[in-house]
């Protein structure tokens, strides 16, 4: 048993929540505030205390882990924090970001003397809610010590990529991993779309490709959320996806590289989210080949 930290959740949507349970199940003081409060409420029931501010929720913590929208609202919630915030305290940035975020997050915990640790994780909500995801990390070694039993309550891994959160190493490597997984969401609606439109039992493809090299038990995953109509609660939101597929390109854009396919993914999930499957999971992109929702 680790020594109890007293650590700070801004940020309480799908991810957020789960992370702030697996810290108090873990034995640490858990403060969680969210701009919505009722969405923070019912960590009252895991032992967290529910904040009204963000400043009075990070007032005294050892570590704030933020798991926001994206960079600037992560950015936002912080200033807010800022009147509770004191020197030393550990930043634990988890919310997905572009990369011209990072710097002014990392600015900002400078003029704060805080110690900023650029760690977004990988992973959706199963995983978070069993205390599995990956955690992708980048900060100083003065400080590991603080947040290696907070990765350790979240996640099953810990994947270090350097010593300075400023430089961004752990989103880069995010945005690369996400664009995997986001194409592999996006081709795994078009192959259903396309059997039914082919009137090809879509069991035929999987036994087709069962057991080879084309066979991928995240392809069957998807797939299966939208044969078995379980695409709520969502592992990962549609409108989430969009987000990040956006980050992911303007990546590529500001490196002079094109990604055809992360372009057409974010076309296809804005599409998804116009005919109303906003708040579904991801795999609800299916629904972009058709032109009315009523094809569900």
């Amino acid at each position: 048993m680790t020594d109890q930290l007293t650590v700070s959740v801004l940020g309480t949507g799908i991810m957020g929540a789960a992370m702030a349970r697996n810290l108090a199940k873990s034995g640490h003081a858990v403060r969680a505030w969210n701009r919505t409060r009722a969405k923070a409420e019912p960590l009252a029931a895991d032992g967290a205390r529910v904040a009204d501010t963000p400043a009075d929720a990070v007032q005294g913590a050892d570590v704030v882990l933020t798991m926001l929208h994206d960079g600037p609202a992560a950015l936002d919630v912080m200033r807010e924090a800022a009147p509770g915030l004191r020197s030393g305290t550990v930043w634990v940035q988890s919310s997905t970001t572009g990369l011209d975020s990072i710097a002014d997050l990392a600015a900002f915990a400078h003029r704060h003397g805080l110690v900023f640790y650029d760690a977004p994780v990988l992973g959706t909500r199963q995983p978070a809610e069993a205390g599995q995801l990956t955690v992708l990390a980048a900060g100083p070694e003065r400080g590991r010590e603080t947040v290696t039993p907070v990765f350790g309550a979240v996640g099953a891994r810990t994947v270090w990529t350097g010593e300075d959160g400023a430089a961004g190493s752990a989103t880069r490597l995010k945005l690369v991993a996400n664009s995997w997984v986001l194409a592999a969401t996006v081709a795994a609606g078009e192959v259903l779309a396309l059997a039914k439109a082919l009137e090809v039992d879509p069991q035929g493809f999987f036994d087709l490709i069962a057991g080879g090299p084309l066979d991928m038990g995240y392809l069957r995953a998807k797939a299966g959320l939208v044969l078995n109509d379980q695409l709520t609660p969502a592992q990962f939101a549609v409108t989430t996806a969009v987000k990040d597929a956006r980050l992911i390109v303007e990546a590529g854009e500001r490196r002079g590289v094109r990604l055809d396919v992360a372009a057409a993914g974010v076309e296809r999930l804005e599409r998804a989210v116009v005919l109303g499957h906003g708040d579904e999971d991801m795999a609800a992109a299916y629904f972009a080949s058709f032109d009315e929702k009523s094809e569900d």
